[in-house]
């Protein structure tokens, strides 16, 4: 199950306990650097210093929401190309039309499975 491409995630996610869940177990499983950042604009900026492999983005935030985040991130040519999969309790945002209209890699449906988030991740990012 471990990884051994060494890359680096972003997670934007707004719940604290989410937040270390998902960098608890994506450290645990892969040899992935995690970069944590609790809001949509704290995300935007991180996107610009970090320079991740890929993005893990909750859509439900206050203030600028995923949907947001994405749009931001979609028109900035330096953010543009890193991969984005989206985590989020919306079931209608799992549907393979959503997920083009959108232009991210995929979905991951909360509440998920810890023990297979990397494998879920690898898989829609094709690592």
């Amino acid at each position: 199950m471990e990884n051994t491409a060494s890359k680096t995630i972003l997670l934007i996610e707004d719940e604290e306990y989410v937040c270390q869940i998902v960098q608890t177990s994506l450290e645990v499983f892969s040899n992935w650097q995690i970069a944590t950042a609790r809001s949509g604009k704290e995300g935007l900026a991180a996107s610009a210093t970090v320079k991740p492999d890929a993005i893990v983005l909750d859509i439900m935030m206050p203030n600028m929401d995923g949907f947001d985040v994405l749009k931001e991130l979609q028109a900035d040519q330096q953010l543009a190309n890193i991969p984005v999969v989206l985590l989020t309790s919306r079931i209608d945002l799992t549907e393979p039309q959503e997920i083009s209209r959108l232009g991210v890699k995929g979905t991951i449906a909360k509440p998920f499975y810890v023990l297979s988030l990397v494998n879920q991740i690898s898989n829609l990012l094709g690592w």
